[in-house]
């Protein structure tokens, strides 16, 4: 069954501690659950031993969705970053998550607000084989856990364009599932309708941020840095943006794995509380509305 979740940046501040807007775990927990929200994915501040996050979570009543893992397989072959997934893959199992948000990040600019998105880095044609190559041995290794690992295409990375999806998903086996962002398709340049029509079969995660159409494209005729355009404010919840998310979701008949509301927004600018609440009215309504979820 289809289940919504949330990603605790717009409480936690994950991507920009340093800018302030610290909310207390047990906050971020009580505030999501009251919303409707069933589960979270982790955030920095959530406990990283099996027992203490199932403690921290029961109260409240919510699954662990999954949780991001920065992978370096351009630089260390698939076994070294097995070893180096072990402990983040084991706490994913013993909390019940058969999900593994992943990315490639060995390279990647996106947490450096000094880099312009323009310096992100690409891959050449002629290595795009041998780096899906190491992704499916991951994924071969993680499914065989009861793991299904999900690539999640991300601004300031090597997968960020709608060529790099394709690249990326054409060099890679079945094994290999994606998390489908709405938020970073759209500023990357790709139609996420699209994406979800193209890749049907091999999404295994959702992950629902709306764009701020003003913002992105200044964005991008001022190339900002990543972080700097995310603290203007180009991203939102569904419903307060230029994303359709009913094209997305009727592209995607049958899917019932997790739907993440995400914003990535700066929680002193926009409260996180107020922001749920509308992106879970309007997410819920474009579900229903889709086949996809009953109506509340």
């Amino acid at each position: 069954m289809l289940r919504i979740g949330a990603n605790p940046i717009g409480w936690s501040n994950d991507d920009m501690r340093e800018l302030g807007g610290e909310t207390p775990l047990e906050t971020c927990l009580a505030e999501a659950a009251s919303v409707g929200i069933e589960g979270m994915e982790l955030g920095h501040k959530f406990p990283r031993e099996a027992g203490a996050l199932k403690a921290a979570l029961a109260p409240f009543g919510l699954a662990c969705v999954s949780g991001w893992y920065s992978s370096e397989l351009l630089l260390r072959d698939p076994a070294a970053e097995l070893a180096a997934l072990r402990p983040h893959l084991d706490l994913l199992k013993a909390v019940g998550c058969d999900v593994l948000v992943f990315a490639e990040t060995s390279n990647a600019i996106h947490g450096d607000r000094t880099a312009p998105l323009s310096r992100r880095p690409h891959l050449a044609a002629g290595d795009w084989a041998e780096f899906g190559r190491r992704v499916t041995a991951v994924a071969e290794a993680t499914r065989a856990e009861g793991v299904r690992l999900a690539y999640h295409h991300h601004m300031g990375t090597v997968v960020q364009s709608q060529a790099d999806i394709d690249a990326f998903m054409g060099s890679t086996g079945e094994a290999v599932a994606l998390v489908l962002d709405t938020g970073h398709a759209t500023w990357g340049g790709a139609d996420p309708a699209q994406l979800a029509a193209k890749y049907r079969s091999r999404i295994a995660h959702v992950h629902t941020k709306d764009v701020r159409r003003a913002v992105m494209e200044r964005a991008m005729a001022e190339d900002l840095s990543f972080l700097d355009a995310v603290v203007d404010g180009v991203y939102t919840v569904p419903g307060d943006g230029c994303v359709d998310f009913e094209a997305v979701f009727r592209e995607l008949p049958g899917y019932d794995g997790w739907v993440v509301i995400e914003a990535e927004q700066d929680p002193v600018k926009a409260n996180p509380l107020v922001y749920a609440r509308k992106g879970f009215a309007h997410l819920t309504a474009v579900l229903a509305k889709t086949g996809l979820r009953p109506a509340a």
